[in-house]
């Protein structure tokens, strides 16, 4: 057993060390991402068009969304809210006139040969509720030259991610998530470019990955939850298991369409279940079935918030289970990283320490209540 004086030299250095490893994760990852603009993309023969939905008032203050978790955190903030105010008419005047500017930002391209991108259509809905973002739809077209050559698009990292999707190729067409200012494949003028079941499992076992490492900190938070729980076999695995059933089965549902719940109902779910199992662990670290149902219940929760990723990404019906089974086996990948990193850095050393518990788990568990918290409360009021 161990001494308070004993305790009081100890949990100063463990304690640092669990709150190091929380807040370190905290860092790798972003609560709230930007949502990634979703374009349709035509390609005929003479001309490509983009039909492009997005939140119109970033692209047009020109803020840098490729490493913002907030708006309210750029240094042209103050350009987007007005701007976010705007009435729908005056909202295109600005757009049209800043068009020189911004068409530079689109990186369309046909063999080689760079195009110009015009702005045709706007449509912008009235403003509504300041703090919800605004969808707004633009159709962008470029000539193509005639020399038949495929075309590529994109456009800076800046812009944030995008989502392509091309049209009338059926359920199978391409479709891709482009971030960091990556390109689209090749899109034919005839036909269309479509993606072997074998390229989309791969590609969605990167992207389910990336949704946990380095962009789920909620997820990475409630996996910690676990963790610091028990660093025994069976609980460990008992939770694990619970939560991977259970978010596997919303997964499958949601992305089918057979449960569908907004993501305000959900979002404030899953900061809920983090602050209850980081809780649980202080007051009652002891598994059992209650502890088990309630990990599995949070894990329901946890999955709707997986499919509303999965949705983002796009993608037909005929490489759904390819697109299922890699993103899913991309989120497992991820949760056990965030397992190991955390086995590692404490558990290995610590975890068979007396005093652990009283100096790492809960200590650690306290702060990610206090995350939970705030992520609820955040998202209650947003």
């Amino acid at each position: 057993m161990v001494t308070l004086s004993k305790l009081a030299r100890i949990a100063p250095k463990s304690t640092m060390l669990a709150l190091t490893l929380v807040l370190v994760m905290t860092q790798m990852a972003r609560a709230h991402e930007i949502r990634p603009a979703i374009a349709d993309v035509t390609v005929s023969g003479d001309q490509v068009t983009m039909q492009l939905e997005l939140t119109l008032e970033a692209l047009v203050s020109q803020i840098d969304l490729q490493n913002l978790d907030d708006t309210d955190n750029a240094p042209n903030a103050e350009r987007y809210d007005a701007l976010r105010a705007a009435a729908p008419a005056d909202l295109e005047s600005i757009l049209r006139q800043s068009w020189p500017s911004l068409r530079k930002g689109f990186q369309f391209s046909a063999g080689g040969t760079a195009l110009d991108a015009e702005l045709e259509e706007v449509s912008i809905p009235e403003s509504g509720d300041l703090d919800l973002p605004r969808d707004s739809t633009i159709t962008v077209t470029a000539a193509l030259p005639a020399d038949g050559t495929p075309v590529t698009l994109g456009w800076v990292a800046a812009n944030g991610p995008l989502v392509i999707r091309q049209t009338g190729g059926g359920d199978d067409a391409y479709s891709a998530l482009l971030q960091d200012g990556a390109i689209s494949a090749p899109l034919p003028r005839t036909g269309y470019a479509a993606e072997t079941a074998g390229t989309v499992f791969l590609r969605f076992i990167v992207q389910g990955f990336e949704h946990i490492i380095p962009k789920g900190l909620d997820h990475i938070v409630f996996v910690l939850g676990l963790f610091f729980f028990s660093l025994h076999v069976r609980p460990l695995l008992s939770q694990i298991t619970a939560f991977t059933v259970a978010h596997t089965v919303t997964l499958a549902l949601a992305a089918l369409k057979f449960v569908v719940i907004p993501a305000s109902i959900v979002e404030p779910l899953i900061a809920a279940s983090i602050v209850f199992v980081a809780v649980e662990n202080i007051l009652r670290p002891k598994l059992g079935i209650w502890r088990t149902a309630v990990v599995f219940f949070f894990g329901l929760l946890h999955g709707l918030g997986f499919a509303s990723v999965l949705g983002e990404l796009g993608g037909g019906q005929t490489n759904f289970l390819a697109r299922l089974i890699g993103f899913n086996i991309g989120v497992e990948l991820g949760q056990l990283a965030v397992i190991t990193s955390a086995f590692l850095a404490v558990g290995l050393w610590f975890g068979r320490k007396s005093w652990y518990q009283a100096a790492i788990a809960v200590p650690a568990s306290v702060l990610i209540a206090f995350i939970g918290a705030f992520w609820f409360i955040q998202r209650v009021t947003a």
